[in-house]
Parts: C-alpha cells; structure tokens; sequence
C-alpha cells in the first residue's frame, strides 16, 4: 500500500518523466550549506588530523580527533572533505570566521574598480588645445583611471587617417611615464579610438592621495568638468 507521499511522487515520474525512476529527490530542502562540518558534524570513522600550528599529527579516529580538540578547547573542522580520509584541522572556529571576514572585506576594499574616462580631440587641434586635453590625461592617469582617447574626423578629414594616428602616437609618448596603450588605434566610423592604461592601479593612488593630504577644491571641480564634458 502506497503512502501519499509515495503515490505523489509515482504520479510525478509517470506524469513529467521526472526523477527517472530509481532517483529520487526531496523536496522542501534550501540550498546545501557552504558552511564546513565541524565537531560532531563530522559524520566519518577517522580522518587525516592537522594540529593548530599546522604539524601533522597523522590518521586518527574522529572520536579520538574531537577528544584532542576538546582537551585544547578547540574546534575539530573538517577543511577537505573529499580527501581520503577527510583531512580536518583543530582550531578555533569562531575566530577563523572572523579573521577570514575581515580579510574579505579589506580585499573588497582595495580592489581596482576600473573606471574608464573619455577624452575628444579633433586631429588639427591647436597646441593650447591639445595641452589642455593632454592635462586631463594626466590627471585621469594619476587617478588610476583608464582613458579612451578619441579622434574625431570630419568632411575631408576622413581621408587622412595618418593625422589621427600621429596625434595618439604624440599623445601616448607625453603620457609614457604615467600610462602605457592597452588598446592601439583602430578605425571607428568616422572616429578612431585608443586607450591608455594607467601604470598604477587605483587602489595605489588612493592610497597616495590620502598620504599626500586634500586636493584644493578649484582641482577636483576641474577634473570632474573634464570627465563629463571632454
């Protein structure tokens, strides 16, 4: 006699094809957990025991393994359950946790969030033109920003491509020391594009810049006009 549990399922695989018959699966369950299994959690008869220090105390039973953790009021967590036979660690859990949160969040924060400005210039700029623009260059590379420097042609200009690469070329070697090409010139509709890549990651001039104290106000309003208008 079925139970309604087993006639709910054989109507599922008769109906959808779905678990083929000899798996069967369970619902209501969330995702399986991240978390490692530790002290009585671990379900096995011995396993690969690594001391708090990192020494290698060898194949132990596991109820020998959480009777050493208990003596030195630790934490048996088992950190590769795959091997064979699983390998756990004595250790203090609670404060790992932390540490490893910690850490997490001090990468996040100096991690390189790449932010790429755009610069505009016509290929028979004057040269108080082209120095202004050069400028904002500069100032975005020293941010650790990536610049898209772009040429644009206009009626006959289209045809003399060689004036919009020489004015990349010029501009890539002012800004050597600051920047190197990531992506070389290449030919977009009427406009032709390249990108320079900062030499220092953002995070670095972050940290420079603070070391090196508040920017006037007149320079941080100027660089933001640039990035939104060049």
């Amino acid at each position: 006699m079925h139970t309604a549990g087993g006639v709910f399922a054989f109507r599922v695989r008769v109906r959808t094809g779905w678990p083929p018959i000899g798996i069967t699966t369970k619902l209501g369950r969330g995702p399986i957990s991240a978390e490692p299994r530790i002290n009585d959690r671990i379900r096995v008869a011995e396993v690969r025991l690594v001391g708090p220090n990192g020494e290698q105390v060898g194949i132990v039973p596991v109820q020998d393994a959480l009777r050493l953790a208990e003596e030195a009021q630790l934490d048996l967590v088992e950190v590769a359950p795959t091997a064979r036979p699983p390998v756990a660690k004595l250790m203090d859990y609670g404060k790992y946790k932390y540490e490893s949160a910690v850490k997490a969040r001090e990468s996040r924060r100096n991690q390189s969030n790449t932010i790429i400005k755009e610069i505009k210039l016509r290929p028979k700029i004057d040269p108080h033109d082209y120095e202004t623009k050069k400028g904002h260059v500069v100032r975005f590379l020293k941010g650790g920003d990536k610049v898209k420097v772009t040429i644009m042609f206009r009626g006959r200009e289209q045809s003399r491509p060689e004036l919009g690469r020489r004015l990349l070329a010029r501009l890539a070697e002012d800004v050597q020391d600051l920047g190197a090409v990531e992506s070389q010139p290449k030919q977009d509709g009427r406009n032709m594009v390249m990108v320079i890549g900062p030499h220092k990651r953002r995070s670095e001039h972050k940290a420079e810049a603070r070391a090196a104290g508040p920017r006037p106000r007149r320079e941080q309003r100027q660089e933001e006009q640039a990035g939104q208008g060049s």
